[in-house]
């Protein structure tokens, strides 16, 4: 991996962040620049979310995120829905913002909820511990969250997609756990869409790790990926959207996949703290939160973002 750009003010944040605990959160974030996507400030979103606690379905820490996003969105301009179902016979809060009108229509998503059980640590003394998700949950909703800041302030006639969506799916992460399975909370999203469906769909799922690197994933509808990553290269992040396959997964863009809406899964499965309690804070980076935004965003912008 190429060496990444030194950031004193990421040290002084791990530094302040060290001395909360869950039962401590710290303060909700506020936002000071409204010209660019701010890695710091969604490394600030992704810390208030691991200082809450694990984020398990049920949860006090899982209400006060959700609370917390909705009332966020709802701050930066957006038109907020809580969709509150069921899916597989468990409750289901999905958050839908919504900016603009008409088409094209572009959704973003990323899944707010952490896992039950850190089942996959190298210490099976920690097993029935929850997952505290910094990575796995908190950096998909940090970028999002941060471009749901950003996007208002890009003059109207730059941005190519006439409706954008932000998503932000319960319950994803619980599967291979007795009585629960994976991505129930895009599943019900897909499901309740009706004859309407979005021309794209992006997902972002652990996208913070330190140590980026993100590969093309298999199950990605090809031609969407081929655009985002290019438009990743151009502004120089080659190295970081590596335009190679790699791995095959079951991720929250499947569902949208499977009824033939063209979806990508933008994530990190190199991460070695996946599903463990070893995924925390220290383990994820703003200068990788904001490649992924920048990206993100200057596909909006984009010929790419109008297909």
């Amino acid at each position: 991996m190429p060496i990444k750009p030194p950031h004193l003010s990421i040290t002084i944040t791990l530094l302040i962040y060290a001395a909360c605990t869950p039962q401590q959160p710290t303060q909700v974030p506020t936002r000071e620049h409204l010209d660019s996507f701010n890695g710091q400030q969604a490394f600030q979103d992704a810390a208030y979310q691991v200082s809450l606690g694990p984020r398990t379905p049920g949860s006090a820490a899982h209400t006060a995120t959700a609370e917390w996003i909705a009332a966020s969105l709802a701050e930066a301009g957006w038109t907020v829905e809580n969709q509150e179902t069921s899916e597989a016979g468990k409750p289901v809060r999905n958050i839908i913002a919504r900016w603009g009108e008409g088409r094209p229509w572009v959704l973003l998503g990323a899944h707010y909820d952490t896992r039950f059980y850190a089942d996959r640590d190298a210490q099976e003394s920690r097993w029935q511990e929850a997952v505290p998700g910094a990575n796995d949950g908190a950096s998909g909703v940090a970028v999002l969250l941060e471009l749901a800041r950003t996007i208002p302030a890009v003059p109207e006639a730059e941005l190519n997609p006439g409706q954008i969506w932000l998503v932000f799916f319960d319950a994803e992460d619980n599967g291979n756990i007795m009585g629960w399975e994976w991505l129930l909370g895009s599943q019900a999203f897909v499901r309740q869409l009706g004859a309407q469906k979005p021309d794209a769909v992006v997902i972002a799922d652990m996208v913070g790790d330190a140590d980026l690197e993100l590969y093309l994933e298999k199950n990605s509808h090809p031609e969407l990926a081929a655009d985002i990553w290019q438009i990743a290269a151009d502004l120089g992040y080659a190295h970081l959207f590596i335009p190679e396959e790699k791995h095959r997964l079951l991720d929250d863009h499947v569902p949208f996949q499977r009824v033939g809406i063209p979806a990508v899964d933008i994530i990190d499965f190199d991460y070695p703290y996946w599903h463990t309690t070893r995924d925390t804070l220290d383990k994820i980076s703003p200068y990788s939160l904001e490649v992924v935004g920048e990206t993100l965003l200057a596909w909006l912008m984009s010929e790419a973002g109008s297909q």
